[in-house]
């Protein structure tokens, strides 16, 4: 496993130019493909289908060839390099789409999204516990306050002796009082909890039904072209090329698409339209980007309860896919992006506005 392999048969155009580019920044680096996937932590086999172009790769593991490249000629990669490798990588990408790579990208969403729940359940007894002891050391202070109290009431006459031999009244007190502070901070921490757990389920159940629709074909065209009442997608991306690329592929959904390049742009169409079943946005957006955008969507009170899926260039990493999430968004998936995973997904929120309203 230490010598490259031949570039896999029957590869199509765009893997062939993606596996050769890597290929190239590879052997820049003067490793065998053993030590690259040791330094990496990856399986051999695997690194070595990458770079014969029968498997595409994460582009996490492009980024990760990119900084071993600039570390090793101590120069950093042109930014011209890295998008003529982006450009390959979203052309091998459309052209291996599949309904089994879907699969895979949701699967993972679904994963991420569990990993969330539970993780968040766990926090949630965890940090119900604390409260309940908390609270119960509590309700054993203020019975001994209120005993101490009492004692005082009763032995008045016998205060210079008693005050030999009380306790500090103020001392618990104190412990009481931080004790409470200790308290209030449980209780939101645990509201979080909860709170985020609700939130990750709900994309799991998002996540299942999306699944669902990649694995059964028929249901991303669940209702015949044509039909009455359908409701509409908005989409907006401040690039036409883009426009123009999601029009191609939510063109099979027989719904009307209203494209705009501009928040707002996006918020007069919402104005001028109340029959949207999901918006799917560009983060990146000049005078008003998709957070403010989604900020002053779910602002308004005919609008919050509209799906929002964020579609950018920034990548997936959980700081990104956070704020998304914080700012409304139901659903946060990076360029480029899978056609029949985004499909699926505007697929289901078109059926959820369909059962919401009764059609």
């Amino acid at each position: 496993m230490g010598e490259l392999r031949p570039l896999g048969e029957d590869l199509n155009d765009a893997s062939r130019a993606l596996a050769e580019a890597l290929r190239e920044l590879f052997e820049s680096l003067h490793l065998s493909v053993r030590r690259y996937a040791a330094r990496r932590r990856l399986d051999p086999g695997t690194v070595s289908r990458y770079l014969n172009g029968t498997r595409l790769p994460p582009w996490q593991v492009i980024s990760d060839l990119f900084t071993d490249v600039a570390e090793h000629r101590g120069t950093a990669v042109t930014t011209e390099a890295i998008e003529l490798v982006r450009g390959l990588y979203g052309s091998a990408v459309d052209a291996a789409s599949s309904p089994k790579h879907a699969v895979e990208i949701l699967e993972q969403q679904l994963a991420d999204a569990d990993h969330v729940s539970r993780r968040s359940s766990v926090r949630g007894d965890v940090l119900g516990d604390a409260l309940l002891d908390r609270t119960q050391r509590i309700a054993d202070l203020e019975t001994r306050l209120n005993q101490l109290k009492a004692d005082r009431v009763a032995e008045q006459r016998r205060a210079d002796e008693l005050a030999l031999v009380l306790p500090d009244v103020s001392g618990l007190i104190q412990e009481r009082d931080a004790l409470q502070l200790e308290v209030e901070r449980l209780r939101a921490a645990l509201w979080e909890a909860q709170a985020q757990r609700a939130a990750a389920e709900g994309r799991c159940e998002l996540l299942e039904r999306q699944l669902d629709a990649v694995e059964q074909q028929a249901t991303v065209r669940a209702l015949p072209p044509g039909r009455q009442g359908m409701p509409k997608i908005l989409v907006v991306d401040d690039q036409p090329d883009n426009l123009l690329a999601m029009t191609a592929v939510l063109a099979t959904l027989d719904q009307e698409l209203v494209t705009v390049s501009s928040g707002r742009e996006a918020l007069k169409a919402l104005l001028d339209h109340d029959d949207f079943a999901v918006i799917i946005m560009d983060v990146q957006m000049p005078e008003m980007d998709g957070y403010e955008t989604c900020a002053h969507i779910k602002r308004r009170p005919r609008t919050r309860d509209v799906p929002i899926i964020f579609l950018t260039a920034m990548g997936a990493e959980s700081a990104h896919s956070a704020r998304g999430y914080a700012a409304g968004a139901v659903d946060y998936i990076s360029k480029p992006f899978d056609p029949w995973a985004l499909r699926a997904k505007v697929a289901v929120f078109t059926s959820i506005y369909l059962e919401r309203h009764g059609q």
